[in-house]
């Protein structure tokens, strides 16, 4: 289990590096420019490589989560996770100003289901108070409420308001979520790789 445990660290992280290493390439507005729109700069292609690493990394510690005893539904979760990024990736989202094409509308809805599983993910194995909830449960909820705030513009652009991304800190938001899920599914690893404090009381993960 451990050697998942290291691969699945591994993927992260390189992921990681080639998301800073974007980010420091494009040289755009992290403040209001969604990460989406990185795809279209000049390095653009390792936005899909970074996110495919990020769901090898999920499903690496998903395995290593399922064969520690963990419940199907926390391990399921982290699977859809990995898939959504995946498919995150695979579809890019749509240049500004252009209408929602199938590859961009299956760009947001995987983005929406992959920042809503990993607090739930989160949440459940907080609550069997495992190595490290405390942080885990506060990593989740951070993220809710960033993913609230994702979709508000969304909802305001359906009652015909217009809100673009210059008059809402839109990136500042999303990337709250991706980093504090990245932090949750790295608390996750961490937690396996040395034995589990557990209280009396305490929901098992089986």
């Amino acid at each position: 289990m451990k050697g998942l445990l290291v691969t699945g660290f591994a993927a992260i992280g390189t992921g990681t590096g080639a998301m800073v290493t974007l980010h420091a390439e494009a040289g755009l507005d992290p403040m209001h420019t969604v990460i989406s729109e990185y795809a279209f700069q000049a390095a653009g292609w390792l936005l899909p490589m970074s996110l495919t690493l990020f769901a090898a990394g999920a499903a690496l510690i998903a395995e290593a989560l399922r064969r520690s005893g963990a419940h199907r539904w926390v391990v399921g979760l982290l699977v859809v996770w990995g898939m959504s990024m995946f498919l995150v990736g695979a579809f890019p989202t749509d240049p500004p100003g252009l209408p929602l094409s199938v590859s961009g509308g299956i760009h947001r809805y995987a983005a929406f289901v992959a920042f809503l599983v990993m607090p739930l993910a989160g949440l459940l194995l907080a609550r069997a108070r495992i190595r490290y909830a405390g942080w885990m449960r506060a990593l989740s909820a951070v993220a809710v409420v960033a993913l609230v705030m994702v979709v508000i513009p969304y909802v305001v652009r359906m009652f015909g308001i217009p809100l673009s991304n210059d008059d809402f800190p839109a990136g500042l938001v999303q990337r709250t979520v991706v980093v504090t899920e990245l932090g949750v599914l790295a608390l996750v690893g961490l937690s396996m790789l040395r034995p589990p404090v557990r209280r009396a009381g305490a929901p098992a993960l089986a």
